[in-house]
C-alpha cells in the first residue's frame, strides 16, 4: 500500500513539474483550457499549464524582421522591374494573433507582397525612383489597416532595391546626360545673358564719360606690354590732343 502512494504521490510530483512552464520577458503564452482560450495571456514568468485540459501557444512580442522576396511589378507607364523589400513588424494582442489567423507570420508576409505589387503598380517608374520615402508610408499604412484586426502592428516597411531592365537603365543614364547637357546650357546662357548685361551698363557709362574710354585703353596696352615682349604700334586718339589745339588757339 506504501508502495502504491508512493507511486502515485511520485507520478504527481512529476505531473506538477511538467505544468510548470516559464516564459522570458518577450514572450506570452496564449492558454486554452478545455478548447476555450482564457480572459487574458499568461506570462512573463513562472505559469501552470495542465494538461490534457490546457494547451500553451507561445507568442514573441519582440520586433520581427521580414524579408519580402522580389516581387515582379508593372508600373503604370508599362515598365516591368522586380521590386524586394523589409518589412517590420510586432504582436500587440496575443490572442488574436492566434485565434484570428492561422499562421499571422506567413499571413502578414503574403498580404505584405500582394501590397507592394498593388501600389506600386500604380505609380510610374520616376515616382518609384524618386518617391520611396512616400511610397514607404503608403504601403505601411495599408499593411498595417488589414493586419490591425490579426493584432498585429506594423512598424517600417522600407523597400531595398528596385531591379530596372538592362535597356532601361541605359535610358536612365542617357536622360541623366542629357539633363546635365540641360543644365549646363542654361548656365552658360545665363552667364552670357549676365556678361551682355554688364557689358551694356559699361557701353552705357562709357559713353556719358568719354575719359572711361582712355582708362580702359590705357589699361589694355598695359595687359599686352605685360603678356608679350614684342613692339606694338597703336595710335593715339584725337581726343589726347585736343587740350594742344585750345591751346594753340
Amino acid at each position: 500500500m506504501q508502495t502504491f502512494l508512493g507511486i502515485i504521490i511520485s507520478l504527481f510530483v512529476i505531473y506538477l513539474l511538467n505544468a510548470i512552464k516559464i516564459l522570458r520577458e518577450y514572450e506570452r503564452g496564449v492558454i486554452f483550457r478545455l478548447g476555450r482560450v482564457l480572459a487574458k495571456p499568461k506570462g512573463p514568468g513562472l505559469i501552470f499549464v495542465f494538461p490534457p485540459i490546457d494547451r500553451m501557444v507561445r507568442v514573441s512580442l519582440r520586433i520581427i524582421v521580414m524579408d519580402i522576396p522580389p516581387q515582379d511589378v508593372i508600373t503604370k507607364d508599362n515598365v516591368s522591374v522586380k521590386v524586394n523589400a523589409v518589412v517590420y513588424f510586432r504582436v500587440m494582442e496575443p490572442q488574436k494573433a492566434i485565434i484570428e489567423v492561422q499562421d499571422y507570420i506567413f499571413a502578414t508576409s503574403q498580404l505584405a507582397q500582394t501590397t507592394l505589387r498593388s501600389v506600386l503598380g500604380k505609380v510610374e517608374l520616376d515616382d518609384l525612383l524618386s518617391e520611396r520615402e512616400k511610397l514607404n508610408s503608403q504601403l505601411q499604412e495599408i499593411i498595417d489597416k488589414h493586419s490591425d484586426p490579426w493584432g498585429i502592428k506594423i512598424q517600417l516597411v522600407e523597400m531595398k532595391h528596385v531591379d530596372l531592365p538592362e535597356n532601361m537603365v541605359r535610358a536612365i543614364a542617357r536622360q541623366a546626360e542629357a539633363e546635365r547637357e540641360k543644365r549646363a546650357k542654361i548656365i552658360h546662357a545665363d552667364g552670357e545673358f549676365q556678361a551682355a548685361g554688364q557689358l551694356t551698363r559699361a557701353a552705357d557709362i562709357i559713353s556719358v564719360n568719354p575719359q572711361a574710354l582712355q582708362l580702359r585703353f590705357l589699361g589694355t596696352l598695359t595687359e599686352i606690354a605685360t603678356e608679350k615682349n614684342s613692339t606694338i604700334v597703336f595710335p593715339l586718339p584725337i581726343e589726347m590732343f585736343k587740350a594742344f589745339f585750345k591751346e594753340t588757339k
